[in-house]
């Protein structure tokens, strides 16, 4: 096969989490530009009809729709509506996240509730939903979108953000064991780990953090609107019809130091 080929979404139909703006709404432009068909969603249904507006200006069809992930009916009517709209579902991408920030003895417990309730159970939630579609179809690919903050401790300077930082965790071992489990259905699971990219979400830790962060990142910048796209690509495609369980580190080289 092409090595060109092995990148091509044509006829393939993504659903993104969180797709109304930032590492979503860059993820999801990545798979429409390589032929996907996009259905993107989040609790914010305007944010979610302009990105699919701007990208069925590229040739491909889109679908916006609200969707709360922690919301198991949200999430069953999402999944319902994309496949009645594309035929299946063969990637998904659990991007939507929460986080909240105090120090660990501060933390209130309904804040870390919510941050655990979102970023793990809404993306079990959604995997469960969908994975239900990919084993009938005896193909798909997950990407869960975890953190760098998921892979160990984290300087109080840059993230006092324990509720995140496990809940990323979390997620990574969620990927490792669906992997597995999912395996034999010819169901690729893997991770993404992002670094620091300027997004809403992450906006006040740059702004709080941007020294502390860039001594300990061997590029020496942040992620750009482009650097997520081609990982994210990748696990998508054929190109990583070899690869599950994994967990792909996008942070500049932060994690090697």
């Amino acid at each position: 096969m092409n090595v060109l080929e092995l990148f091509d979404l044509t006829g393939k139909t993504a659903l993104i989490t969180g797709g109304g703006r930032g590492l979503g709404e860059q993820i999801a432009e990545g798979f429409a530009e390589a032929g996907a068909a996009i259905a993107v969603c989040s609790r914010k249904l305007e944010a979610c009809q302009g990105v699919a507006d701007r990208l069925s200006k590229l040739g491909v069809k889109t679908l916006a729709l609200q969707c709360d992930i922690s919301n198991p009916e949200d999430v069953e009517r999402a999944v319902e509506e994309t496949c009645q709209t594309f035929g299946s579902i063969d990637i998904l991408v659990n991007n939507s996240g929460a986080t909240w920030g105090a120090p660990a003895e501060e933390m209130p417990l309904e804040a870390w509730q919510k941050v655990i309730n979102v970023n793990v159970t809404g993306t079990f939630l959604m995997s469960q939903a969908v994975g239900r579609k990919m084993i009938a179809q005896k193909s798909g690919k997950i990407i869960n979108i975890a953190s760098v903050a998921g892979l160990g401790g984290t300087d109080p300077r840059v993230m006092d953000t324990i509720g995140y930082n496990t809940s990323k965790g979390a997620v990574i071992t969620l990927t490792k064991d669906l992997a597995v489990k999912w395996g034999r259905h010819n169901i690729n699971v893997n991770a993404i780990a992002p670094g620091f990219f300027p997004t809403k979400m992450s906006k006040a830790i740059i702004e709080q953090g941007r020294d502390p962060i860039l001594e300990v990142t061997p590029l020496k910048r942040f992620g750009t609107d482009d650097d997520l796209k081609g990982a994210a690509l990748f696990l998508a495609s054929k190109a990583s019809a070899y690869v599950t369980g994994d967990v792909l580190i996008v942070d500049g080289g932060t994690h090697a130091m």
